[in-house]
Protein backbone atom coordinates (compact mmCIF):
# COMPACT_ATOMS: atom_id res chain seq x y z
CA UNK A 1 0.00 0.00 0.00
CA UNK A 2 1.51 3.37 -1.04
CA UNK A 3 1.95 6.40 1.15
CA UNK A 4 -1.02 8.70 1.52
CA UNK A 5 0.07 12.15 0.31
CA UNK A 6 -0.01 14.96 2.83
CA UNK A 7 -2.88 17.34 2.20
CA UNK A 8 -2.42 20.77 3.70
CA UNK A 9 -5.15 23.13 4.78
CA UNK A 10 -4.44 25.21 1.67
CA UNK A 11 -4.91 22.13 -0.51
CA UNK A 12 -8.25 21.41 1.16
CA UNK A 13 -9.45 24.96 0.62
CA UNK A 14 -8.36 24.82 -3.04
CA UNK A 15 -10.23 21.54 -3.52
CA UNK A 16 -13.38 23.07 -2.04
CA UNK A 17 -13.17 26.19 -4.21
CA UNK A 18 -12.53 24.36 -7.47
CA UNK A 19 -12.53 20.57 -7.15
CA UNK A 20 -12.18 19.99 -10.91
CA UNK A 21 -9.06 22.12 -11.12
CA UNK A 22 -7.68 20.40 -8.00
CA UNK A 23 -8.13 16.96 -9.59
CA UNK A 24 -6.81 18.10 -12.98
CA UNK A 25 -3.63 19.43 -11.37
CA UNK A 26 -2.88 16.00 -9.89
CA UNK A 27 -4.14 13.56 -12.51
CA UNK A 28 -3.72 13.21 -16.25
CA UNK A 29 -5.92 10.49 -17.77
CA UNK A 30 -4.94 8.48 -20.80
CA UNK A 31 -6.85 9.40 -23.98
CA UNK A 32 -8.40 5.94 -23.82
CA UNK A 33 -9.79 6.74 -20.37
CA UNK A 34 -11.41 9.93 -21.64
CA UNK A 35 -12.97 8.06 -24.57
CA UNK A 36 -14.34 5.37 -22.27
CA UNK A 37 -15.77 7.96 -19.90
CA UNK A 38 -17.58 9.70 -22.78
CA UNK A 39 -18.84 6.34 -24.10
CA UNK A 40 -20.12 5.40 -20.63
CA UNK A 41 -22.14 8.62 -20.48
CA UNK A 42 -23.58 7.88 -23.92
CA UNK A 43 -24.51 4.30 -22.99
CA UNK A 44 -26.19 5.47 -19.79
CA UNK A 45 -28.18 8.10 -21.72
CA UNK A 46 -29.60 5.26 -23.83
CA UNK A 47 -30.18 3.02 -20.79
CA UNK A 48 -32.22 5.72 -19.04
CA UNK A 49 -34.46 6.03 -22.12
CA UNK A 50 -35.01 2.27 -22.32
CA UNK A 51 -35.76 1.93 -18.60
CA UNK A 52 -38.06 4.94 -18.81
CA UNK A 53 -39.87 3.11 -21.59
CA UNK A 54 -40.12 0.05 -19.35
CA UNK A 55 -41.76 2.20 -16.68
CA UNK A 56 -44.33 3.33 -19.20
CA UNK A 57 -44.95 -0.06 -20.80
CA UNK A 58 -45.47 -1.82 -17.45
CA UNK A 59 -47.97 0.82 -16.35
CA UNK A 60 -45.65 2.01 -13.58
CA UNK A 61 -45.59 5.69 -14.48
CA UNK A 62 -47.36 6.60 -11.24
CA UNK A 63 -45.74 3.83 -9.21
CA UNK A 64 -44.34 6.72 -7.17
CA UNK A 65 -47.32 9.08 -7.16
CA UNK A 66 -45.40 12.21 -6.19
CA UNK A 67 -42.01 13.88 -6.64
CA UNK A 68 -39.25 14.36 -5.48
CA UNK A 69 -40.32 11.85 -2.81
CA UNK A 70 -41.86 8.56 -3.83
CA UNK A 71 -44.77 9.07 -1.40
CA UNK A 72 -45.81 11.92 0.83
CA UNK A 73 -43.97 10.29 3.75
CA UNK A 74 -41.16 8.31 2.12
CA UNK A 75 -38.37 9.16 -0.30
CA UNK A 76 -38.37 5.56 -1.55
CA UNK A 77 -41.07 3.08 -2.46
CA UNK A 78 -42.76 0.84 0.08
CA UNK A 79 -43.79 -2.82 -0.07
CA UNK A 80 -47.45 -1.83 -0.19
CA UNK A 81 -46.87 -0.09 -3.55
CA UNK A 82 -46.09 -3.41 -5.22
CA UNK A 83 -44.03 -4.04 -8.34
CA UNK A 84 -44.95 -0.71 -9.94
CA UNK A 85 -43.35 1.17 -7.06
CA UNK A 86 -40.13 -0.83 -7.43
CA UNK A 87 -40.00 -0.21 -11.20
CA UNK A 88 -40.62 3.54 -10.97
CA UNK A 89 -38.27 4.07 -8.03
CA UNK A 90 -35.61 1.92 -9.71
CA UNK A 91 -35.75 4.17 -12.77
CA UNK A 92 -35.34 7.21 -10.51
CA UNK A 93 -32.26 5.63 -8.95
CA UNK A 94 -30.76 5.13 -12.41
CA UNK A 95 -30.81 8.90 -12.81
CA UNK A 96 -28.09 9.04 -10.15
CA UNK A 97 -26.06 6.47 -12.09
CA UNK A 98 -26.46 8.64 -15.18
CA UNK A 99 -25.31 11.69 -13.19
CA UNK A 100 -22.27 9.74 -12.01
CA UNK A 101 -21.42 8.72 -15.59
CA UNK A 102 -21.75 12.30 -16.83
CA UNK A 103 -19.72 13.55 -13.86
CA UNK A 104 -16.98 11.05 -14.63
CA UNK A 105 -16.92 12.27 -18.26
CA UNK A 106 -16.61 15.88 -17.08
CA UNK A 107 -13.76 15.06 -14.69
CA UNK A 108 -11.88 13.04 -17.32
CA UNK A 109 -12.32 15.75 -19.97
CA UNK A 110 -11.27 18.51 -17.57
CA UNK A 111 -8.16 16.59 -16.51
CA UNK A 112 -6.91 15.76 -20.02
CA UNK A 113 -3.67 17.44 -21.06
CA UNK A 114 -3.51 19.70 -22.94
CA UNK A 115 -6.80 21.05 -21.71
CA UNK A 116 -9.68 20.78 -24.18
CA UNK A 117 -12.38 23.26 -23.21
CA UNK A 118 -14.75 22.03 -25.92
CA UNK A 119 -14.92 18.58 -24.32
CA UNK A 120 -15.55 20.03 -20.88
CA UNK A 121 -18.35 22.22 -22.24
CA UNK A 122 -20.00 19.19 -23.87
CA UNK A 123 -19.81 17.35 -20.57
CA UNK A 124 -21.42 20.23 -18.69
CA UNK A 125 -24.09 20.50 -21.38
CA UNK A 126 -25.02 16.88 -20.63
CA UNK A 127 -25.14 17.64 -16.92
CA UNK A 128 -27.59 20.51 -17.31
CA UNK A 129 -29.77 18.51 -19.71
CA UNK A 130 -29.92 15.70 -17.14
CA UNK A 131 -30.87 18.18 -14.41
CA UNK A 132 -33.53 19.76 -16.62
CA UNK A 133 -34.93 16.38 -17.58
CA UNK A 134 -35.04 15.28 -13.93
CA UNK A 135 -37.18 18.30 -13.10
CA UNK A 136 -39.33 17.67 -16.18
CA UNK A 137 -39.72 14.04 -15.10
CA UNK A 138 -41.02 15.27 -11.76
CA UNK A 139 -43.50 17.51 -13.55
CA UNK A 140 -44.64 14.51 -15.63
CA UNK A 141 -45.54 12.69 -12.42
CA UNK A 142 -47.16 15.71 -10.77
CA UNK A 143 -49.43 16.35 -13.77
CA UNK A 144 -50.50 12.70 -13.96
CA UNK A 145 -48.50 11.63 -17.05
CA UNK A 146 -49.81 14.37 -19.31
CA UNK A 147 -48.83 13.12 -22.81
CA UNK A 148 -47.33 16.44 -23.90
CA UNK A 149 -44.95 16.52 -20.93
CA UNK A 150 -44.08 12.86 -21.56
CA UNK A 151 -43.25 13.71 -25.18
CA UNK A 152 -41.07 16.63 -24.07
CA UNK A 153 -39.35 14.29 -21.59
CA UNK A 154 -38.39 11.92 -24.41
CA UNK A 155 -37.28 14.70 -26.75
CA UNK A 156 -34.99 16.14 -24.06
CA UNK A 157 -33.53 12.65 -23.62
CA UNK A 158 -32.87 12.59 -27.36
CA UNK A 159 -31.04 15.92 -27.00
CA UNK A 160 -28.92 14.34 -24.26
CA UNK A 161 -28.05 11.44 -26.56
CA UNK A 162 -27.07 13.92 -29.27
CA UNK A 163 -24.68 15.85 -27.03
CA UNK A 164 -23.22 12.63 -25.60
CA UNK A 165 -22.63 11.30 -29.13
CA UNK A 166 -20.85 14.48 -30.18
CA UNK A 167 -18.65 14.38 -27.06
CA UNK A 168 -17.75 10.74 -27.68
CA UNK A 169 -16.80 11.57 -31.26
CA UNK A 170 -14.76 14.59 -30.19
CA UNK A 171 -12.69 12.44 -27.81
CA UNK A 172 -11.55 10.51 -30.89
CA UNK A 173 -10.49 13.64 -32.77
CA UNK A 174 -8.07 16.49 -32.41
CA UNK A 175 -8.81 20.18 -31.97
CA UNK A 176 -7.70 21.33 -35.39
CA UNK A 177 -10.00 23.05 -37.85
CA UNK A 178 -12.52 20.58 -39.32
CA UNK A 179 -11.72 19.51 -42.88
CA UNK A 180 -14.65 18.39 -45.03
CA UNK A 181 -14.30 14.96 -46.64
CA UNK A 182 -17.20 15.41 -49.07
CA UNK A 183 -18.63 18.19 -51.20
CA UNK A 184 -21.25 20.76 -50.28
CA UNK A 185 -24.09 18.91 -52.02
CA UNK A 186 -23.45 15.75 -50.01
CA UNK A 187 -23.35 17.76 -46.78
CA UNK A 188 -26.71 19.33 -47.62
CA UNK A 189 -28.17 15.88 -48.30
CA UNK A 190 -27.00 14.69 -44.89
CA UNK A 191 -28.52 17.73 -43.17
CA UNK A 192 -31.82 16.86 -44.87
CA UNK A 193 -31.43 13.36 -43.43
CA UNK A 194 -30.82 14.81 -39.95
CA UNK A 195 -33.88 17.08 -40.22
CA UNK A 196 -36.09 14.21 -41.39
CA UNK A 197 -34.81 12.05 -38.52
CA UNK A 198 -35.64 14.76 -35.97
CA UNK A 199 -39.14 15.02 -37.43
CA UNK A 200 -39.47 11.22 -37.37
CA UNK A 201 -38.57 11.09 -33.66
CA UNK A 202 -40.91 13.98 -32.84
CA UNK A 203 -43.86 12.35 -34.62
CA UNK A 204 -42.97 9.11 -32.87
CA UNK A 205 -43.62 10.81 -29.53
CA UNK A 206 -47.02 11.89 -30.85
CA UNK A 207 -47.77 8.27 -31.82
CA UNK A 208 -46.94 7.25 -28.27
CA UNK A 209 -48.97 10.11 -26.80
CA UNK A 210 -52.05 9.13 -28.78
CA UNK A 211 -51.56 5.37 -28.47
CA UNK A 212 -52.77 2.82 -25.94
CA UNK A 213 -49.70 2.69 -23.67
CA UNK A 214 -50.58 5.54 -21.34
CA UNK A 215 -48.03 4.59 -18.68
CA UNK A 216 -50.48 3.77 -15.90
CA UNK A 217 -53.61 1.68 -15.38
CA UNK A 218 -55.60 4.74 -14.30
CA UNK A 219 -57.47 7.02 -16.68
CA UNK A 220 -54.55 8.95 -18.17
CA UNK A 221 -55.11 11.75 -20.66
CA UNK A 222 -54.19 10.99 -24.28
CA UNK A 223 -53.49 13.31 -27.20
CA UNK A 224 -56.78 13.96 -29.04
CA UNK A 225 -55.56 12.55 -32.34
CA UNK A 226 -56.42 9.50 -34.42
CA UNK A 227 -53.70 7.03 -33.52
CA UNK A 228 -53.74 5.12 -36.82
CA UNK A 229 -53.47 8.31 -38.89
CA UNK A 230 -50.48 9.52 -36.87
CA UNK A 231 -48.89 6.06 -37.13
CA UNK A 232 -49.20 6.16 -40.91
CA UNK A 233 -47.57 9.61 -40.95
CA UNK A 234 -44.78 8.19 -38.80
CA UNK A 235 -44.34 5.35 -41.30
CA UNK A 236 -44.17 7.79 -44.22
CA UNK A 237 -41.46 9.78 -42.46
CA UNK A 238 -39.59 6.55 -41.76
CA UNK A 239 -39.62 5.71 -45.46
CA UNK A 240 -38.36 9.22 -46.25
CA UNK A 241 -35.44 8.68 -43.88
CA UNK A 242 -34.71 5.28 -45.44
CA UNK A 243 -34.87 6.78 -48.95
CA UNK A 244 -32.54 9.63 -48.02
CA UNK A 245 -30.10 7.17 -46.47
CA UNK A 246 -30.13 4.96 -49.56
CA UNK A 247 -29.67 8.01 -51.80
CA UNK A 248 -26.75 9.15 -49.65
CA UNK A 249 -25.16 5.71 -49.86
CA UNK A 250 -25.50 5.77 -53.65
CA UNK A 251 -24.08 9.30 -53.93
CA UNK A 252 -21.11 8.48 -51.70
CA UNK A 253 -20.32 5.50 -53.92
CA UNK A 254 -20.67 7.63 -57.05
CA UNK A 255 -18.30 10.34 -55.85
CA UNK A 256 -15.82 7.81 -54.47
CA UNK A 257 -16.06 9.25 -50.96
CA UNK A 258 -13.74 8.08 -48.15
CA UNK A 259 -14.58 4.81 -46.40
CA UNK A 260 -15.73 6.47 -43.16
CA UNK A 261 -18.91 8.17 -44.43
CA UNK A 262 -19.80 5.20 -46.64
CA UNK A 263 -19.39 2.74 -43.78
CA UNK A 264 -21.49 4.80 -41.37
CA UNK A 265 -24.22 5.25 -43.99
CA UNK A 266 -24.30 1.52 -44.71
CA UNK A 267 -24.59 0.78 -40.99
CA UNK A 268 -27.40 3.31 -40.66
CA UNK A 269 -29.27 1.73 -43.56
CA UNK A 270 -29.17 -1.69 -41.88
CA UNK A 271 -30.34 -0.18 -38.57
CA UNK A 272 -33.23 1.55 -40.31
CA UNK A 273 -34.34 -1.68 -41.99
CA UNK A 274 -34.31 -3.51 -38.66
CA UNK A 275 -36.14 -0.64 -36.96
CA UNK A 276 -38.74 -0.56 -39.74
CA UNK A 277 -39.32 -4.31 -39.45
CA UNK A 278 -39.92 -4.00 -35.70
CA UNK A 279 -42.24 -1.06 -36.30
CA UNK A 280 -44.43 -2.90 -38.79
CA UNK A 281 -44.57 -6.08 -36.70
CA UNK A 282 -45.61 -4.16 -33.58
CA UNK A 283 -48.26 -2.28 -35.58
CA UNK A 284 -49.88 -5.45 -36.92
CA UNK A 285 -49.63 -7.32 -33.61
CA UNK A 286 -51.40 -4.63 -31.57
CA UNK A 287 -48.31 -3.14 -29.92
CA UNK A 288 -46.91 -5.84 -27.63
CA UNK A 289 -44.85 -4.23 -24.87
CA UNK A 290 -41.61 -6.08 -25.70
CA UNK A 291 -41.62 -4.91 -29.31
CA UNK A 292 -42.49 -1.34 -28.32
CA UNK A 293 -39.52 -1.38 -25.95
CA UNK A 294 -37.25 -2.70 -28.71
CA UNK A 295 -38.56 0.02 -31.02
CA UNK A 296 -37.65 2.70 -28.44
CA UNK A 297 -34.15 1.24 -28.15
CA UNK A 298 -33.90 1.17 -31.94
CA UNK A 299 -34.92 4.82 -32.06
CA UNK A 300 -31.96 5.72 -29.82
CA UNK A 301 -29.53 3.65 -31.91
CA UNK A 302 -30.88 5.15 -35.14
CA UNK A 303 -30.44 8.69 -33.78
CA UNK A 304 -26.86 7.97 -32.71
CA UNK A 305 -25.98 6.62 -36.14
CA UNK A 306 -27.59 9.54 -37.97
CA UNK A 307 -25.31 11.80 -35.95
CA UNK A 308 -22.34 9.54 -36.62
CA UNK A 309 -23.02 9.86 -40.35
CA UNK A 310 -23.07 13.64 -39.98
CA UNK A 311 -19.87 13.71 -37.94
CA UNK A 312 -18.10 11.37 -40.37
CA UNK A 313 -18.27 13.99 -43.13
CA UNK A 314 -15.26 15.81 -41.70
CA UNK A 315 -12.04 15.14 -39.89
CA UNK A 316 -10.36 17.15 -37.15
CA UNK A 317 -6.63 16.56 -36.88
CA UNK A 318 -4.67 17.33 -33.75
CA UNK A 319 -3.29 20.87 -33.64
CA UNK A 320 0.13 19.53 -32.71
CA UNK A 321 0.21 17.41 -35.86
CA UNK A 322 -0.19 20.35 -38.20
CA UNK A 323 2.82 21.64 -40.07
CA UNK A 324 4.69 24.15 -37.87
CA UNK A 325 4.62 26.93 -40.38
CA UNK A 326 4.45 30.58 -39.44
CA UNK A 327 1.11 30.91 -41.22
CA UNK A 328 -0.49 28.02 -39.35
CA UNK A 329 0.85 29.27 -36.03
CA UNK A 330 -0.57 32.72 -36.74
CA UNK A 331 -3.91 31.17 -37.65
CA UNK A 332 -3.96 29.18 -34.45
CA UNK A 333 -3.26 32.26 -32.38
CA UNK A 334 -5.99 34.17 -34.21
CA UNK A 335 -8.55 31.41 -33.56
CA UNK A 336 -7.58 31.26 -29.91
Amino acid sequence: MGRVPNVTRADALTALRNPLAFIAARWTPEPRTVRRAALTALVMSVVIVVTGGAVRLTGSGLGCPTWPKCTEDSIHNTAEMGIHGYIEFGNRLLTYVLCAAVGWAIIAARSEKPRRRSLTRLGWAQFWIVMGNAVLGGIVVLVGLNPYTVAAHFLLSSALIAVATVMWQRTREGDGEPRPLVGKAVQQLVWCLVAASVLLIAVGTVVTGAGPHAGDSSDVERMPLDWETVSKLHAVLAWIVVTLTFALWFVLKAVDAPKGPSRRTRELFVILLAQGAIGYVQYFTELPEVLVGLHMFGSCVMWIWVLRVLLSLRERPGVANEAPTAASEAGTLTRA
